[in-house]
């Protein structure tokens, strides 16, 4: 891929003092200044699940609860909080069949399906396939690429004590985020414009699609701990210690969570693809490294001219996930020549053939070259041998 890279720039947005429910942690973001010439708001779907035509006879079908609208002005000017426009709002509820991934309602809003950007970007990674006709890809391979692809998640209503947490959880003044974590481990992150925008949207939490990763360890995980502040009561006297030692004590929780607990989200680098301007903003979606054994999320934003990020939605990707995405990019990276990429992942050519095999793959290889390899595998002729890199 020759898309640009960046980290992401939560310029802004400043770290609350989290919230905990049994396994579930939401870490609020505030912003100073909210952003009052982008606005969103949400339309619900008939039904869970459905079809969106993307173009002529391709559909895309997923579960489908709920798309946000993004309006925005061309002079800066605020944008009017959806419901307070004056004249015939748009319909709340919208059928599926002629709706995109992303469509134009008029010239200055933008529907689009929160999410399924961003799993678009990863179920359409070298959606091309093979390339050169290499004699190890089957004919099926080189006519007709990666097609079709599907992953699983879970709707938010799966992930236990989700429901419960946005529910009792405080909204803080200002807020225009936030960090979801099941276990202590990360499991997405969610910005908006403004704070009206996210009290609107706090409960579409609940809509979104979540990993494998995240509905296990919500639902094995044990109740985790509550950080609490030690003021120093002993050296407080007036008001003032005690708004001094509050303040301290808010920055020491932000300044750990930014280099602690969220550092692999905010450290990364990305993959970063445009797929709509609007006005000063963009709409677009980024893919992570797919760094195995390690964080990884993909997502989608909406950024001002500077790079800010105003909108932000994450999905986390399981470790199986991450395992196919590093395989299609180190064969795409050797022009989908088995020996180089296995050579460069420091394995045995049936080893990756392997490989490709157990990660879903193995309807891309001839069959005669599979069955060798995994004749090879059974003679112990070296098949497993080597570690990936």
């Amino acid at each position: 891929m020759n898309d640009p890279r960046a980290r992401l720039d939560l310029t802004g947005l400043t770290t609350g003092p989290a919230q905990v429910w049994g396994g579930i942690r939401l870490v609020p973001l505030l912003r100073a200044e909210p952003v009052t010439d982008l606005r969103l708001h949400q339309q619900l779907y008939e039904g869970e699940y459905g079809s969106v035509r993307i173009h002529r006879d391709i559909h895309y079908t997923s579960y489908v609860p709920h798309g946000f609208v993004a309006h925005w002005t061309g002079d800066g000017s605020p944008a009017a909080a959806y419901g307070t426009q004056l004249g015939d709002p748009p319909p709340e509820r919208m059928r599926l069949p002629r709706l995109r991934l992303a469509k134009r309602l008029g010239t200055d809003r933008l529907r689009f399906l929160p999410l399924h950007l961003a799993l678009e970007g990863y179920l359409a990674l070298h959606f091309g396939g093979p390339t050169i006709a290499w004699e190890h890809w089957s004919a099926q391979a080189l006519r007709r690429g990666l097609s079709p692809r599907e992953e699983e998640a879970y709707a938010g209503t799966r992930v236990r004590g989700l429901a419960d947490a946005l529910r009792v959880f405080e909204i803080h003044p200002g807020q225009c985020g936030v960090l979801l974590y099941t276990a202590d481990v990360l499991a997405a992150a969610f910005v908006v414009p403004h704070p009206d925008d996210y009290r609107a949207l706090h409960p579409s939490l609940l809509l979104d699609l979540y990993g494998e990763l995240v509905h296990h360890y919500a639902l094995l995980s044990a109740p985790v701990p509550d950080f609490r502040a030690d003021l120093g009561g002993s050296g407080i006297r007036t008001l003032a210690d005690l708004r001094a030692a509050a303040g301290r004590a808010d920055r020491e929780w932000a300044a750990f969570h930014d280099t602690a607990m969220a550092r692999d989200l905010l450290t990364a680098e990305y993959r970063l693809r445009t797929v709509h301007r609007m006005g000063r903003f963009t709409l677009g979606r980024f893919l992570p490294d797919f760094r195995p054994k390690q964080e990884n999320h993909l997502g989608e934003t909406i950024t001002d001219a500077d790079g800010r990020v105003l909108y932000l939605k994450t999905f986390r990707l399981s470790e199986a996930q991450v395992r196919r995405g590093h395989l299609l990019d180190r064969l795409a990276a050797h022009d989908w020549h088995l020996p180089a990429a296995a050579t460069a992942l420091g394995l045995t050519e049936a080893a990756l053939g392997l490989r490709l095999a157990n990660a879903g793959f193995g309807h891309l290889l001839r069959q005669d070259v599979l069955d060798h390899y995994r004749s090879r595998a059974r003679r112990g002729g070296g098949a497993g041998h080597g570690l990936s890199r």
